[in-house]
């Protein structure tokens, strides 16, 4: 392995050509104050994987490749599942939540149709079976008379 430099980081934006946007994130200790600090810079980073938003991805050195482009995407550790057209999280969980609504309710509505074809058999059958008794009756009487 070579000795450049190797950070991790989210891709915030994908929209230009062959390049992207990766935000690396560090913590570190303040040297005065003790506290535990956290900071975010934005890379600019060539892209000839096809990285999407909210990929987790390693970003090397290299040399430049345009004014601003030092970096290159080595690799995609991480690769992030989004719906089209929904912009949060939140967004996404209720668009499943009246998915998974909308499906009981068919059940439902499948079941209440699947008894009610049921109990109309039922009476279909019972009907029959009165006829059928009723019909064996006559030929009983017409026999004994």
């Amino acid at each position: 392995m070579n000795k450049r430099r190797r950070l991790t980081g989210v891709v915030k934006s994908n929209k230009m050509t062959k390049t992207v946007i990766v935000e690396v994130s560090r913590t570190y200790q303040h040297p005065l104050y003790h506290k535990v600090v956290r900071s975010t810079k934005a890379y600019k980073a060539h892209d000839e994987l096809g990285c999407n938003v909210g990929d987790e991805v390693v970003i090397v050195e290299s040399a430049p490749i345009s004014a601003t482009v030092r970096w290159n995407v080595e690799k995609v550790i991480k690769v992030e599942v989004r719906q089209e057209g929904v912009e949060s999280t939140s967004e996404a969980i209720e668009e499943v939540e009246e998915l998974i609504e909308a499906e009981a309710v068919a059940e439902e509505v499948e079941e209440s149709t699947e008894t009610e074809e049921a109990a109309k058999e039922v009476e279909e059958s019972t009907e029959t079976e009165e006829v059928a008794e009723a019909v064996e009756v006559e030929l009983e009487e017409e026999e004994a008379a």
